[in-house]
């Protein structure tokens, strides 16, 4: 089996198209392990076979056992509805997963359909090295949202799932015609976490999806919605993972948590928003 940076030195020579420089915008090829721009600009692979396109370190709050956590209970099945209603937008499609985290969800969808050459980013570079263990051939590295160190109209299909949004550059990289997916929590996600985690804190306990939505409505055209809902039972040896799989456990007491971990929830709502827009 190939080494991890030996996939990813074949991706980039081979689809060093999709990617630009991310300092002067300029566009890059490939040369041995590294990509390089005509300014001088010069981003080598990891050991681990990312590129990291930042300009400087950021520390982020997302830390690696939250994303372990995470990978846990996406692999579980907890999903597993919504990935199979994204599979069908995302057959034979050329995706950028934006803030990608671990990069279950990519995963998930690349075994269930065919897929162009793809790329997942994510900030946290912790999440990122946790995606080099797929073997997919999918492209995994550090950038900014912001920023993105990708060509113009290069992908057919833009994923963004719970995570933040920049739709001019959206819009710049995705393809004419190319669709935005991006899914957002519904007011009755998490609803048995939350009410656990926070029970005498109402504002914490309540959600509204309704500015992202909006915001999404006025960036896209020809905007289709899918709301999902359903209760999934928490395997028995999942449910302590269940409970550090996101932020929501950053402020909880340990008290809380503690008393949470001796006794776990079985169940919890699933409760989304689907929104997928075209390019204007």
């Amino acid at each position: 089996m190939k080494k991890k940076i030996q996939r990813s030195q074949e991706f980039i020579h081979t689809y060093n198209y999709l990617f630009q420089c991310p300092i002067c915008q300029a566009k890059t090829q490939a040369s041995q392990t590294s990509l390089c721009c005509s300014n001088g600009h010069q981003f080598d692979l990891s050991k681990k076979g990312t590129l990291y396109f930042l300009k400087h370190q950021v520390k982020s709050e997302y830390q690696k056992k939250m994303f372990e956590h995470r990978r846990v209970m996406i692999k579980s099945g907890m999903y597993q509805p919504l990935l199979e209603f994204l599979s069908a937008y995302c057959e034979n499609e050329q995706i950028l997963d934006v803030g990608c985290g671990e990069g279950s969800f990519l995963q998930e969808i690349a075994e269930a359909v065919e897929l162009q050459p793809s790329v997942g980013f994510d900030i946290a570079k912790e999440a990122i090295y946790l995606a080099t263990e797929d073997t997919h051939n999918i492209f995994w590295c550090v950038a900014d949202l912001t920023n993105l160190p990708f060509s113009d109209q290069s992908f057919s299909t833009i994923l963004n799932i719970f995570s933040p949004s920049n739709y001019a550059e959206f819009r710049r990289v995705l393809q004419k015609d190319g669709q935005v997916i991006k899914v957002v929590p519904q007011s009755g996600y998490l609803q048995e976490l939350r009410e656990a985690f926070y029970p005498n804190d109402v504002n914490k306990q309540t959600y509204s999806n309704e500015q992202v939505v909006n915001k999404f409505e006025q960036s896209f055209s020809a905007v289709t919605y899918k709301r999902l809902t359903y209760s999934f039972v928490i395997p028995e040896e999942k449910r302590a993972s269940l409970l550090e799989m996101s932020p929501l456990e950053w402020n909880v007491s340990t008290g809380q948590k503690e008393k949470l971990k001796q006794s776990p929830l079985e169940k919890i709502t699933i409760d989304l928003d689907v929104l997928i827009g075209k390019n204007k």
